[in-house]
């Protein structure tokens, strides 16, 4: 039987080491000899103990820039949602790892707070991609970009949680459905069309409700009148 990629050789005993010993109590030296491993092997993979822990989000964010890139005007919706889902597609296919970190994160504050950092990656990305689509429009704001690409990256972290907590049986239809409901949250007005009434879409954010409110207070009054 062929041996995993050294790489992930290392990520499995880096975890098996934290879940017996815990983060803190493990070196790199206890991850290489439990990996049957040398240090200067280990370093040519990660960067630190830390960088074990998470997946290469630096690849991850190049892919999905690649495919907000590739998108016309007209198809910016669509790939926005294929870039989350790729993004979720990769936790999905790392199965048990994943939930694995996500235990190691929820326990030790230095993990979140670095996890905290990596999602605003995301975010900053998407609101970039947000704002060059939407630079033209009538309805354009900084805060409307903002708002956008929060709710876009809420409903994915929502969804993911969700199943990593093991509790959605098939996330990829789960974050389509989010990610609907966030394009309706912030779909424009057909230049000319006629108003049917109001439309309330909720979203989970993990953003205190009291910031939220001021914030969507001032999108609405900047919108022109029906």
């Amino acid at each position: 039987m062929n041996k995993p990629p050294v790489r992930d050789r290392l990520a499995q005993a880096a975890f098996e080491l934290f879940s017996e010993r815990g983060y803190e109590q493990t070196t790199v030296d206890d991850i290489t000899e439990r990996a049957g491993l040398g240090r200067a092997t280990f370093f040519r993979h990660y960067p630190s103990k830390e960088d074990v822990i998470f997946p290469d989000h630096d690849r991850l964010i190049e892919q999905v820039r690649d495919r907000l890139r590739s998108s016309s005007h007209a198809t910016a919706l669509a790939a926005v949602s294929d870039a989350v889902r790729l993004v979720l597609l990769h936790y999905l296919d790392e199965g048990d790892l994943a939930r694995r970190r996500y235990a190691l994160t929820s326990s030790v504050p230095a993990l979140r707070d670095r996890e905290i950092v990596s999602v605003a990656r995301y975010q900053r990305l998407f609101r970039e991609f947000i704002t060059d689509w939407m630079a033209d429009r009538a309805d354009y704001s900084a805060l409307r970009a903002e708002l956008m690409a929060a709710a876009v990256v809420s409903a994915h972290n929502h969804v993911l949680r969700r199943w990593l907590r093991g509790e959605s049986p098939d996330p990829v239809r789960e974050v389509d459905e989010a990610l609907r409901q966030v394009i309706a949250l912030f779909a424009a007005r057909a230049p000319g069309g006629e108003a049917d009434g109001a439309t309330v879409v909720a979203f989970r954010t993990s953003q205190p409700l009291e910031t939220l409110i001021p914030a969507l207070q001032t999108l609405l009054a900047a919108q022109p009148a029906r």
